[in-house]
């Protein structure tokens, strides 16, 4: 099931863009298409953007009869996981399919770029679709990367943060408040884990072992570039500090970070600083967990509509 302000299969020569919003854990694509749809109509960008928001039916979802269906638990739609009812098919592979619809000239002649975003597990998508998408070179499309408030990032390598300085667990509710709340904070530093706590901690999704599905055959030296060549932008709530709206505390997770806002921050900090990434935060003021608020404030619009 795919929601998009315009048809998929009618050529259309008004549309230089698309934005492609992948929702949250919940699945409710058509919420993510409302947010989208809001943020583009404010934007002033409905008349030559499309706005994509795909469903990823998991579980006990209600689904057409030909509707792909991935497992109901785990991190299988959002790290590129097999369908049990197509194991032909991975999650990506839908993405893939999608993106190579929309640039293709005989439906978009004048597309020039797309913008993979989403939000909370749909941020866990698209920041590990931007490191493995087998397309992204191919299209002759622009493509960029909008990663809101994950709960866990697929780490490079196998060091995490310290629980120091702006990792510090004792201290990690007051980055949101005080003077530099709407500064990125950088105060991180890197070092071994001790897997005694969590043996998988490196494990694909929230590291580059073990990996199956769509990322299977890709070695890590290939998820590597990608991760630091291609462009992603991280949207972090000012306030998303605290355990809500699904918030991933297992030890694997809290491996990162303790909180959604950290875990982006060191994130971002290590493959720019560590890898020679060129990747952006932003610090959305006043926003917690939640989506609206995020890609319906002003100062995200130049990035997901550029």
């Amino acid at each position: 099931m795919v929601y998009s302000t315009y048809p998929l299969e009618t050529p259309n020569t008004s549309i230089t863009r698309a934005l492609v919003m992948v929702h949250g854990a919940g699945r409710n694509a058509d919420h993510y298409f409302e947010t989208a749809t809001a943020a583009a109509f404010l934007a002033g960008a409905l008349e030559n953007t499309i706005v994509v928001a795909p469903r990823f039916a998991a579980g006990r979802d209600s689904v057409a009869e030909n509707e792909v269906l991935w497992p109901p638990r785990g991190d299988s739609w959002r790290s590129g996981g097999m369908s049990p009812s197509n194991p032909e098919l991975s999650s990506f592979d839908f993405a893939d399919e999608l993106l190579r619809h929309l640039a293709d000239k005989k439906v978009f002649p004048n597309l020039a770029k797309i913008v993979v975003a989403g939000h909370s597990a749909g941020g866990q998508f698209a920041t590990r679709y931007e490191m493995a998408s087998k397309v992204h070179d191919s299209l002759g499309v622009e493509v960029s990367y909008v990663v809101a408030n994950p709960s866990s990032y697929a780490w490079p390598v196998a060091a995490r943060p310290l629980p120091v300085g702006d990792a510090n667990p004792v201290d990690a509710y007051k980055e949101s408040m005080g003077r530099d709340a709407e500064e990125v904070h950088s105060d991180f530093k890197y070092g071994p884990f001790d897997s005694t706590k969590a043996p998988g901690y490196n494990h694909w999704p929230k590291g580059l072992d073990g990996r199956e599905g769509y990322t299977a055959g890709m070695t890590d030296d290939q998820l590597k570039n990608n991760l630091v060549t291609r462009h992603a932008t991280y949207l972090l709530g000012q306030v998303d500090v605290l355990p809500l709206g699904g918030f991933d505390d297992s030890p694997t997770a809290m491996a990162q970070g303790p909180t959604r806002r950290a875990r982006g921050e060191a994130f971002m900090k290590y493959v720019n600083d560590s890898l020679g990434a060129k990747h952006e935060a932003i610090i959305v003021p006043e926003c917690g967990h939640n989506d609206r608020c995020i890609y319906t404030t002003d100062i995200v619009f130049p990035v997901i509509f550029p």
